[in-house]
């Protein structure tokens, strides 16, 4: 019952902010820790963001997704969230995981369903650590 409410709630979220490219903090975003969410990006199993996007301050990076250095310069916070949280609302093509979200999703193993690769409080990490990372010079 906890898992289809978590949805539901998810669902009214997404609802609300699918109609712009931004997505409104979280309360967990008080709590944002930049180097939590440098370890998440940098987590192969976790995340795997290191895998496709070059990322600020690390050696490694894939070239598959854009390129996260001047990230801050180019979105806002709540633009990185949305981008992280859903982004095939941007682009339904996207190779990208929706890490925020449980939408849409088809042959799920029985204990994930209903939960998210991230929690409120690791997007909101991630986030911390990309606007702090990325200010540029």
């Amino acid at each position: 019952m906890k898992h289809i409410w978590f949805a539901t709630l998810l669902f009214s979220a997404a609802t609300a902010w699918a109609s712009s490219d931004v997505m409104p903090a979280t309360a967990s975003s008080a709590n944002a820790n930049p180097e939590r969410g440098r370890k998440l990006l940098v987590n192969r199993q976790e995340t795997g963001c290191v895998l496709c996007h070059a990322i600020p301050g690390m050696k490694e990076g894939g070239e598959m997704g854009p390129n996260l250095n001047g990230l801050s310069q180019r979105l806002s916070a709540e633009q990185i969230r949305y981008r992280i949280a859903d982004p095939r609302l941007l682009n339904p093509q996207t190779f990208m995981p929706a890490y925020f979200s449980t939408q849409g999703l088809h042959n799920v193993a029985k204990p994930l369903i209903g939960k998210t690769i991230l929690t409120e409080q690791g997007l909101e990490d991630i986030v911390a650590y990309l606007l702090t990372a990325t200010k540029g010079p």
